[in-house]
């Protein structure tokens, strides 16, 4: 059997089969479904400084091949986690990633600073697409500036673990800011985030998101996300991690083949919530019928 274990800036993963935040909760609610131990990494939910109630609803709509959400962060902070929540997720042999988001730069470095010494988390994965509120509520990660502030600080609070940057795509040049945080001390980015999009009920003449626009995510962004993945793994040395509308294994693969070390599966957990192991069992079979040794011998091939 092949080799399917990558190196994510010095984590070891056993395969590059990753969970995306937001789409897996904190990994329990998967249990009946797939055995999280099999998986690379599972990220949880974002993790903010104070609690966060999210945005109104309705804050999710289905679209042609995807969706829209604007959920808002919803948790209950960094401290309940840490106390009630991370003591039971803890022990899974998977890698436990937390998606870590704030809305300035001190809150980013905060939280950081906060999960640093629990022994059971091996990286944090920072969500700069968050708008910056001393700033007029611009993401930090639409500017270089913006996305090197934040990586600086975070990476002095969150030192000798592995700090993940998840990159918006909502850019004029990603490769640009995947520079910019790769100086700022990043050992990986993953890309894309969601892609802003809007949808409209045309019967009663309203959004049908709360907060007007949303994030889109889904099959339909897989070809900009791909070409994204692309870009940046030409433009940076640390390694990328690909998302962005994975659906099954030949999805997955493709984001290798363009660059990518891991992958992230987010909105197929919703569609089937087994789809992760089926993308490891594609893997190794896409190996073996290959003749591929290691699976880190088809990234970047193109």
């Amino acid at each position: 059997m092949a080799n399917l274990s990558v190196n994510i800036g010095g984590l070891e993963l056993s395969n590059p089969v990753m969970t995306a935040s937001g789409t897996f909760g904190y990994g329990e609610e998967f249990t009946p479904f797939i055995d999280i131990d099999r998986l690379g990494a599972y990220i949880i939910k974002g993790t903010t400084l104070n609690p966060r109630q999210g945005n109104d609803y309705p804050r999710m709509v289905e679209t042609p091949a995807g969706m829209l959400n604007a959920v808002g962060l919803q948790n209950k902070g960094v401290d309940y986690f840490i106390e009630r929540i991370y003591p039971r997720i803890k022990d899974y042999k998977s890698r436990l990633i937390v998606n870590v988001s704030g809305a300035n730069v001190d809150d980013y470095a905060e939280t950081a600073r906060r999960l640093h010494p629990l022994d059971g988390i091996k990286a944090i994965e920072v969500n700069i697409s968050c708008p910056n509120v001393k700033e007029g509520g611009m993401a930090f990660g639409t500017t270089t500036n913006g996305a090197a502030s934040v990586t600086r600080a975070v990476r002095q609070a969150y030192p000798d673990k592995t700090l993940i940057v998840k990159l918006s795509p909502n850019v004029t040049s990603i490769a640009d800011i995947a520079r910019a945080v790769e100086a700022e001390g990043a050992d990986s980015v993953s890309l894309i985030n969601t892609l802003m999009g809007m949808s409209i009920d045309v019967e009663k003449r309203r959004p049908h998101l709360s907060t007007v626009t949303g994030g889109l995510s889904g099959p339909a962004v897989r070809p900009v996300a791909v070409r994204m993945v692309w870009q940046v793994a030409k433009a940076v040395k640390i390694p990328v991690i690909g998302l962005g509308g994975i659906m099954n294994g030949r999805d997955a693969i493709e984001f290798m083949l363009a660059g990518a070390r891991a992958v992230e599966i987010g909105t197929a957990n919703f569609v089937d919530p087994a789809v992760t192991m089926k993308v490891i069992d594609f893997m190794e079979d896409y190996c073996r019928r290959h003749g591929i040794n290691d699976i880190n011998e088809i990234v970047g091939c193109i």
